[in-house]
């Protein structure tokens, strides 16, 4: 069995030799028992530094994969023992399931699909190097005129997601890939039609995120009466649109709907004069309250403020992290 290191790859060299023995060991290449390569064996065939292939028999040994025998080496642990993996830290922590059974069942059925051991490397090989490089990173993209919208959704997903979250206008979106192309694309999906098209001719996946529906809000909304004003507050200019169309449709002329940018003092000083409630995203929260307390010598009554919590939806945000491989439910 050899081992073959691509200099001019993204993956990290030590991560590809990883993923190479780990194979070669569930494709029975190295049977159970089976004594790896010296480190300098594989540093003579891979060109790596023997510091560099010793981290990563470290790292199959504390995964349970290989077990180190003092004098003597570095050998394959018995697959049908029950290997006692640490879980992930984080709050997600559960029991993990026979790894090495899973492997061997998915090999399997590839086999039996009629593909031969080559083909079956090739295809788990280039399934894992693609989910390599989608959660190498996030590109949050929308129009620039609506890049209120990308901080929205950066915004949210930054804390939930251990890659690096960058929000890049749709209209330079094509000369970031063109740069690097690791990474998935992430728009509203409004804007996922012409996303696509650019993500398409640099081979990177683009993902839609879905909005919160926003169900408190609305039944809040419900219940105010006739001839109430209601202002509506928000850094994307789009949600704007839409919450005036929705709330048109809600309650027709019963409401007068105000919108503002948070960043247009005199819009935002006018609407908080008129409305007796207000709706607002997070980051449009703490200029509403600065608004407030520097005219509150202005303002007959005070509006009652409403902040959304959230602009995702509850199950984007998951299903977000398994399209780009950060979770296997």
């Amino acid at each position: 069995m050899r081992f073959h290191i691509q200099q001019e790859s993204d993956i990290p060299a030590s991560t590809q030799l990883y993923n190479q023995v780990c194979f070669a060991i569930a494709a029975r290449h190295y049977p159970p028992g089976h004594r790896l390569p010296s480190t300098r064996q594989l540093a003579m065939q891979t060109g790596l530094h023997r510091n560099t292939i010793s981290k990563v028999y470290r790292q199959l040994e504390t995964d349970g994969v290989v077990e180190a025998m003092a004098g003597s080496g570095i050998y394959v642990r018995n697959q049908q023992q029950p290997r006692q993996i640490k879980p992930p830290p984080g709050p997600r922590n559960r029991v993990l399931p026979d790894i090495d059974r899973e492997v061997r069942q998915s090999v399997d059925g590839l086999l039996q699909a009629g593909c031969t051991l080559q083909q079956t490397r090739d295809l788990l090989t280039r399934e894992i190097d693609w989910r390599l490089r989608c959660g190498a990173r996030v590109l949050v993209s929308t129009p620039r005129e609506d890049l209120g919208a990308s901080l929205l959704i950066a915004e949210e997903l930054t804390p939930n997601l251990a890659v690096p979250v960058e929000v890049v206008p749709m209209e330079e979106l094509e000369g970031v890939l063109e740069q690097s192309n690791n990474g998935t694309v992430v728009t509203s999906r409004y804007f996922l039609q012409p996303v696509e098209e650019i993500a398409r001719r640099h081979g990177v996946r683009a993902v839609p995120v879905d909005l919160n529906d926003f169900r408190h809000e609305l039944e809040l909304l419900k219940e105010l009466r006739s001839g109430s004003c209601v202002g509506l507050v928000s850094i994307s200019p789009g949600i704007l649109r839409a919450a005036e169309v929705i709330l048109h449709s809600l309650r027709g002329n019963e409401l007068l709907v105000m919108t503002a940018n948070p960043d247009i003092g005199s819009r935002l000083l006018a609407l908080l004069r008129a409305s007796g409630h207000v709706l607002c995203d997070r980051p449009s929260l703490p200029l509403v309250e600065q608004s407030l307390r520097q005219n509150r010598g202005q303002l007959m009554r005070l509006p009652v403020v409403h902040c959304a919590q959230s602009y995702l939806g509850t199950a984007t945000i998951e299903e977000l992290r398994k399209e780009i491989g950060l979770t296997v439910d």
